[in-house]
């Protein structure tokens, strides 16, 4: 072969190698668009459903996924960010907890023109694509309204609160507070702060319980408590069916497979089930849906939900919720879903 035909033949893989790669920019190996998930913890039963479901919602839909765990950490979710953007993702989907310090990096994904979608929480500046959660407010009005009814107006509750940092645990304390205020006057709350800690929520509730012995009620703001709430309860022999006069009424959030099996014990009385399997469907719709270039309104959708706008520029799909209970009665107007009803995503998981 002489010098110019190996030229020649040089050239047209030097083009072809450039085209390929112009035709494959935010595709995988698969050839599904690419999108990156930040998953916000993986120490919770919660979010390790949600880790389940996300690779199978990707799969239906034709996207590849590229994963990172931030841990709860701000500074994590922002060195993930970097690292989806030069993986030339074409979309971003992440469940920052600190809600508050998460705005410089969307400023950053947004000058990359680079979509996002925020799971389970909301940034409480800067925009994204959409939103994906529950009415937070209406987890602790429904926890409220399930206790005030349980203790006929009258006692104490500890609320173990998430993380203040965090819209969610902001969104549930105020409203849990507010429905407390208003509608049960005769019914005394003892807010403690917690940071979505397990051990922390556990040994502030054993001071609680040592000082309070008439306490009678526990709000939980996530499951993270639970463990730590049935040994505290245990240890202090106050672990006891519903029927009987020492009783601690329970209510959580979060709809684990746990929490349910404890409904069912009687151990605990309610949860408020928030929709792992849905946040990862929805947060992945929408994020290929942005990608697309489609655009959405406020108003009902066809899965059971309504589309808020929050403020200017910023929409939220706020997901059903139910309240969860042993029976599935009504609780002052607050109906229920039994704790064995199929619909809940804790009865599909095996």
């Amino acid at each position: 072969m002489n010098t110019r035909s190996r030229t020649c033949l040089g050239l047209v893989a030097l083009l072809t190698a450039v085209l390929s790669a112009c035709g494959s920019a935010g595709s995988g190996a698969g050839g599904g668009t690419v999108v990156g998930v930040d998953y916000p913890r993986s120490d919770t039963d919660f979010w390790n459903s949600y880790i389940k479901y996300t690779p199978e919602f990707a799969k239906e839909l034709g996207l590849e996924l590229k994963t990172t765990n931030s841990q709860n950490d701000v500074a994590k979710l922002t060195a993930n960010a970097q690292t989806f953007i030069s993986q030339g993702v074409k979309g971003v989907a992440m469940a920052p907890q600190d809600t508050a310090a998460i705005a410089p990096t969307l400023e950053q994904l947004a000058a990359k023109k680079i979509p996002v979608v925020t799971v389970d929480t909301r940034p409480d500046s800067g925009n994204v694509f959409m939103v994906v959660r529950a009415d937070n407010r209406a987890y602790g009005e429904k926890a409220c309204r399930f206790l005030g009814a349980k203790l006929g107006g009258k006692g104490k509750v500890v609320m173990l609160q998430g993380d203040l940092a965090s819209i969610n645990g902001r969104d549930r304390t105020e409203a849990f507070n507010d429905c407390m205020k208003s509608n049960y006057p005769g019914i005394t709350v003892l807010g403690e702060a917690t940071n979505w800690d397990g051990a922390v929520a556990a040994q502030k509730l054993q001071t609680d319980l040592t000082a309070n012995p008439d306490i009678k009620g526990v709000y939980m703001q996530s499951s993270f408590a639970l463990s730590g709430t049935l040994q505290v309860l245990k240890q202090k022999d106050l672990l006891v069916p519903p029927a009987d006069p020492k009783h601690v009424f329970i209510v959580s959030n979060d709809g684990i497979p746990e929490e349910l099996k404890n409904i069912a014990e009687g151990h605990i009385d309610a949860t408020v089930s928030q929709p792992a399997d849905l946040y990862a469907k929805y947060a992945l719709q929408y994020l290929k849906a942005a990608i697309d270039g489609k655009a959405f309104n406020p108003g009902k959708t066809d899965h059971d939900s309504t589309i808020v706008q929050v403020r200017d520029g910023l929409l939220e799909d706020q997901l059903s919720a139910p309240l969860v209970t042993a029976d599935g009665g009504t609780f002052d107007g607050v109906p229920s879903l039994k704790h064995d009803d199929k619909s809940l995503w804790g009865n599909k998981l095996s």
